[in-house]
């Protein structure tokens, strides 16, 4: 059997391993900042042309990080990667990379905080133009994009409404006119991902999230094809410091072992949560992406066959209501995070959409009745009680 016929279960824990001189089946640590060189004459022609596995500089690039990026470029199916020092270093890096004053972006409005700070408060800054939209809506999506857009930038679910976004049809538009598609994946996860089979230049993951999975460190990637990936993002991202720690790349390698099996269980644990949870009269509604209750259920289904690890419910009575099943449940954590292996809720009102305006919360439906529960890895039956328990206990 050949690597290119191998399953993404199979890739996710073998390819692009680089061994050393000692042959160890886990993959090598390199905790180094820099490199050396045999002579000066070898040092300046490292300099003049950098081979796959040359390196000069920890923020430049590392062995241990290199085998991260190509294990997360090949199982989005793209050619290359870049690993970042969060989700928010790719975001904004990928964005920065890319833009420059004068040119035109579109977003949709539903956004994780820091990504709609990045792109209403920071890129106006710089002189970039921006046009926010309701991303459900193809008609605004075609009204917005012009012929000089440079690039559409959007959440392929968004966190936390779980708005689902018919990608392909964004990506035809964009590409329509020359501009660039960059997609924030992180509700999504690898396991899930459509992104480059629908169209996505530029694929953007926190791997802070699935990736690490249990809550250790920070990381990010941007995936995407090479010419964008070794051209302006790795220009901007190494130049400018946001580059990826070698341990937590290290980490993060590690953990992509059991991402296909830690996902699966996550989405399976949400879409039976959802079942039981659906028209519980202490709730006005539940969401999933891939549940039959969520409003966009077809388009959902139709681009992946899960909708990720993470649901929503809206309680009736507000904030109060939240606050009480909050502090109810018990085997849930209250934080901020998802994707943990640690089941958690959130109140993203109060938290993560704190700054988020009032009047732009209320466009995209986030309500002060709103939480964000995340699946762990705890027994299913136990996280089922948990939130009926909590529920009953409003």
């Amino acid at each position: 059997m050949t690597e290119k016929n191998w399953k993404p279960r199979t890739r996710l824990i073998h390819h692009g391993a680089r061994r050393s001189q000692y042959g160890e089946v886990s993959e090598a640590l390199f905790l180094t900042q820099g490199f050396v060189y045999d002579s000066a004459e070898a040092a300046e022609a490292r300099f003049v042309e950098q081979g796959d596995d040359e390196f000069i500089y920890a923020r430049y690039g590392n062995p241990t990080t290199r085998m991260f990026e190509d294990r997360m470029a090949e199982i989005e199916g793209c050619e290359d990667a870049f690993a970042t020092a969060s989700g928010m270093a790719a975001v904004s890096g990928a964005l920065m990379a890319i833009l420059q004053a004068g040119d035109h972006l579109v977003s949709s409005r539903a956004l994780f905080g820091s990504c709609s700070y990045v792109v209403s408060e920071v890129l106006p800054k710089f002189g970039v133009e921006t046009t926010m939209v309701d991303g459900m809506d193809l008609d605004a999506w075609k009204s917005a994009i012009r012929p000089d857009t440079k690039a559409v930038f959007l959440e392929s679910i968004s966190n936390p409404t779980l708005e689902v976004i018919d990608l392909k049809a964004v990506c035809d538009l964009a590409h329509a006119v020359g501009a660039i598609v960059v997609v924030d994946n992180a509700m999504c996860t690898p396991v899930f991902s459509y992104a480059k089979e629908a169209g996505a230049d530029l694929i953007i993951y926190s791997t802070t999230k699935h990736v690490d999975g249990q809550g250790r460190c920070l990381g990010g990637i941007i995936a995407g094809d090479r010419d964008l990936i070794r051209g302006p993002i790795e220009m901007y991202v190494k130049h400018t410091g946001g580059a990826i720690s070698p341990f937590n790349a290290w980490l993060q390698l590690k953990s992509l072992e059991t991402l296909d099996l830690r996902v699966r269980q996550q989405a399976a644990t949400a879409l039976t949560l959802c079942d039981a949870l659906e028209g519980h009269r202490a709730l006005n509604f539940v969401r999933y992406p891939t549940h039959k209750a969520h409003p966009q259920y077809d388009l959902a289904i139709s681009q992946a066959e899960a909708g990720g690890t993470v649901i929503t419910i809206d309680l009736k009575g507000g904030k109060d209501a939240a606050f009480k099943f909050l502090n109810a449940l018990d085997v849930f954590t209250i934080s901020n995070n998802f994707a943990d292996a640690k089941s958690i809720a959130t109140h993203p009102c109060t938290t993560t959409h704190k700054n988020v305006p009032v009047e732009k919360r209320a466009e995209v439906g986030l309500t002060d009745g709103l939480v964000r529960l995340s699946m762990g890895l705890e027994d299913p039956e136990d996280i089922l009680a948990d939130v009926l328990g909590a529920l009953d206990a409003i």
